[in-house]
């Protein structure tokens, strides 16, 4: 849906059609399922946050005075929700980079099975949206939101500045600093980023079932059409590569 079609509806439902209400909840609810899950972890605690968060979207929709695009201040609504709500289970456990790296290098598979079984390529697939989005946890509230607007979710340094009320150059300040841990991070373990790191997903299939973080008859993230990891971790590569070009 184009931006300028939202806006209408928008308009729309703060008149009070019903339907134009139901179309915009539509539009952005995935978007906000996917900002509550980078920001929780887990699916179940994303989707409890995403109804709060679109029954917030509802109640507040006539004080939009489109200052911002609706989209914007729907995020905003969001993010102000994510910052201040309860931990979630995940987060709870106040993971750190320097608890999670020890972890990531434990009983690596040596001779990880074969890639080519279905319901292995899945386990990886369990495993390696899981890790990324652990890797967030281990950011403080402030900086996984700043990193997800910026980098995963891709809006402008102004938009995400609205969005966490921040003024931009203290929004780019916290994003910088967000980067520079992710990037740190994933080019010391991850070797989808940096070839000569140890941790590749499919030598840590084995661990994960092994110690109950991955359940196969129930997975978290494969069975759900989660969104895949892919482009962020292409996105971090690239900024690793930046980083050493400007070295």
């Amino acid at each position: 849906m184009t931006t300028q079609t939202l806006e209408v509806l928008v308009a729309a439902a703060r008149n009070g059609d019903g339907k134009a209400l139901e179309a915009i909840l539509g539009t952005i609810q995935k978007e906000i399922y996917n900002l509550a899950l980078r920001m929780l972890w887990c699916p179940h605690d994303a989707a409890d946050a995403c109804q709060e968060i679109l029954l917030k979207i509802v109640t507040r929709l006539s004080s939009f005075e489109g200052r911002s695009a609706f989209r914007t201040w729907a995020f905003r609504v969001a993010v102000n929700h994510l910052l201040n709500q309860k931990a979630g289970r995940v987060e709870a456990e106040h993971l750190s980079f320097e608890q999670f790296g020890a972890d990531l290098a434990q009983d690596l598979a040596e001779s990880p099975a074969s890639t080519s079984d279905p319901e292995y390529a899945r386990l990886i697939h369990e495993v390696r949206i899981g890790c990324t989005h652990a890797m967030l946890i281990c950011l403080d509230r402030e900086h996984r939101a700043a990193f997800v607007l910026g980098d995963i979710l891709q809006l402008s340094s102004q938009e995400a500045a609205y969005v966490m009320d921040l003024p931009d150059a203290a929004f780019r300040k916290r994003r910088s600093r967000a980067r520079q841990r992710i990037v740190e991070f994933m080019r010391t373990h991850c070797g989808l980023v940096e070839e000569a790191a140890p941790c590749r997903c499919e030598r840590r299939v084995d661990h994960a079932v092994a110690t109950g973080i991955v359940n196969r008859s129930s997975l978290l993230f494969a069975s759900n059409d989660e969104p895949s990891t892919d482009k962020l971790h292409t996105h971090v590569a690239e900024l690793s590569a930046l980083q050493r070009r400007q070295l």
